[in-house]
């Protein structure tokens, strides 16, 4: 059985062939989020969603709330 760390390299290995896969769920998942908190954690969603894709490598640099290396 493959380890943790392997599956995740798998996976941003895969996030980073499907960029706009990769941004489409994030964006599901930040809709879903934000319709089930009735709006009112709308900027701790949006930073979770960047943060998503920041460490995943889809993101594009020097997009705001991307990881800079701080983690």
């Amino acid at each position: 059985m493959p380890s943790f760390g392997k599956l995740i390299d798998k996976a941003k290995q895969l996030a980073g062939k499907h960029p706009d896969q990769v941004d489409k769920g994030v964006g599901k998942a930040e809709q879903v989020a934000d319709e089930k908190t009735g709006g009112t954690h709308d900027s701790l969603i949006q930073e979770g969603g960047d943060r998503a894709e920041g460490y995943m490598g889809t993101q594009e640099p020097g997009t705001p709330g991307q990881e800079t290396g701080n983690q």
